[in-house]
């Protein structure tokens, strides 16, 4: 009896042995996964993997934890806030200087060695904001020729400036109320050549100022403009005493009694109320042609009301490159109170004689530098 206990015993014994070794009991171990952090990328946890425990026994579950860590590239929308600066101010600097020459050599045709250079400048600034337009500009032009046998002759000389205020209702309308301001003279000596002895003009002699008050209308497509002012005060100033005794460019000259002996000198300055109209218009036609226009009609009220003065400047630009321009132009003026000196009789002094059409062509190749 007491062996039959102890063979039982020794069976569920070795059962139970048996079991634990086949059947051996499955534990999960639970591992908290790495999770890797990118600046904005979340890597995902590690997938868990199926393998074989043993070779004998039902397959487990293993979780493998991986050690090695990748960073991804990953490339982010990125908004860039620029902080950009409002100007109202435009400007314009450009100065120029247009050169020809001729030169010969043993020419059978003949011919004077000659020279020629003008230089030109424009500076320019305009403010516009809204229901405000200040437009403003200086111009310089200057220009000599040297030829062969003869003495250095002056071929082109002005100076002018250019001021324009308006004022505009609302931000819609086209029509400003306006205020513009006009002068112009010249630097050096002017000659009726070849008579070099007789200045016929030095500076502020003549000299012109344009004021007045008026409506503007600025076009919002075209870089057109057209002024139109009622009420505009011309005054001509002739401050060498020489030329006003002479009465020249429209001032009252001097009273001489019947020897020719001065009684009273000549006015130097001359005011005048009249109508203004003038335009200003430039267009791009090509990429490398460029047309600007400016137009001035003037006639005064008190004297021969309807006796236009005109100022009319027409000017092409061709454009080779960014340095490198070439300038076709002509300028037509008249004004009723310029009188031209001439030697009518042939003794050598100039005569005075009345107003005539002044008409000027430019055809010029030159550098030209903008800034």
């Amino acid at each position: 009896m007491p062996r039959l206990y102890l063979s039982l015993l020794f069976l569920i014994f070795s059962a139970v042995t048996y079991g634990q070794i086949t059947n051996p009991t499955q534990q999960d171990s639970l591992r908290t996964d790495t999770v890797v952090l990118d600046t904005i990328y979340m890597r995902p946890p590690t997938t868990p993997m199926l393998t074989d425990f043993a070779s004998v026994g039902p397959p487990i579950m293993k979780m493998e934890v991986t050690e090695e860590i990748k960073t991804d590239n990953v490339i982010a929308d990125t908004t860039v806030v620029v902080r950009e600066r409002i100007t109202y101010w435009k400007k314009v600097n450009k100065v120029g200087l247009n050169m020809t020459e001729v030169a010969f050599v043993n020419w059978n045709s003949g011919g004077n060695n000659s020279v020629s250079a003008l230089m030109h400048a424009l500076f320019g600034r305009r403010y516009k904001k809204e229901l405000l337009n200040w437009n403003s500009t200086l111009s310089i032009k200057y220009g000599l020729n040297a030829q062969e046998g003869r003495e250095l002759r002056k071929t082109e000389d002005a100076l002018e400036i250019n001021s324009n205020f308006g004022y505009r209702r609302d931000s819609i309308s086209n029509w400003y109320y306006s205020a513009k301001l006009n002068f112009n003279t010249q630097f050096t000596y002017g000659y009726r050549y070849p008579n070099t002895d007789e200045p016929i003009s030095k500076f502020m002699a003549p000299g012109y100022a344009f004021v007045g008050v008026g409506t503007e209308y600025s076009s919002p497509t075209e870089d057109l403009t057209v002024y139109i002012s009622p009420v505009t005060e011309k005054s001509t100033f002739v401050l060498d005493q020489e030329l006003a005794n002479e009465g020249m460019f429209g001032v009252t000259p001097a009273v001489k009694d019947e020897e020719g002996n001065i009684i009273q000198p000549g006015e130097k300055v001359r005011t005048e109320f009249g109508f203004l109209i003038s335009s200003d218009f430039s267009k791009q036609i090509f990429n490398n042609i460029g047309l600007s226009n400016q137009l001035r009609l003037y006639s005064d009220y008190l004297n021969k009301f309807g006796n236009v003065d005109v100022d009319w400047e027409l000017n092409v630009d061709l454009k080779v490159n960014d340095y490198v321009k070439a300038n076709v132009g002509s300028h037509l003026k008249y004004d009723d109170d310029v009188k031209f000196k001439k030697d009518i009789d042939g003794d050598g002094k100039l005569d005075t004689g009345g107003p005539r059409i002044q008409w000027k062509q430019l055809l010029g190749v030159g550098l030209v530098y903008e800034f």
